[in-house]
């Protein structure tokens, strides 16, 4: 089974969008080297007060996703620094419980 992995970040969310919109490149290398560590889905989200930014990620297991941050780490920390990031971003990681209630995303 699958994991989601989530890493939030106190930052800018409007200047993390300016910062893919100049580097279109840097950020298709990290999702590039992502894919080859076995990413699933991925997206980014900015919090309603503009404080902090959130990356959603589903990954097959957590050594994937730990494999690719570890490799990625020199292309995702200035991605980082341009989002004015505080702090050392944490990743957590959550199982899907088996609650009977799923709906969606191919439930």
């Amino acid at each position: 089974m699958s994991v989601l992995m989530t890493l939030q970040v106190a930052g800018d969310p409007k200047a993390m969008e300016q910062y893919a919109q100049e580097h279109p490149d840097q950020m298709q290398e990290v999702l590039g080297t992502a894919k080859r560590h076995g990413l699933i889905a991925h997206r980014f989200y900015g919090s309603s007060d503009g404080e902090n930014v959130l990356v959603v990620d589903e990954w097959p297991d957590r050594e994937s996703f730990e494999s690719f941050f570890q490799e990625a780490q020199s292309t995702i920390g200035p991605m980082f620094e341009a989002a004015q990031g505080k702090g050392e971003p944490t990743p957590m990681y959550w199982k899907e419980l088996a609650t009977g209630d799923a709906y969606g995303w191919g439930a």
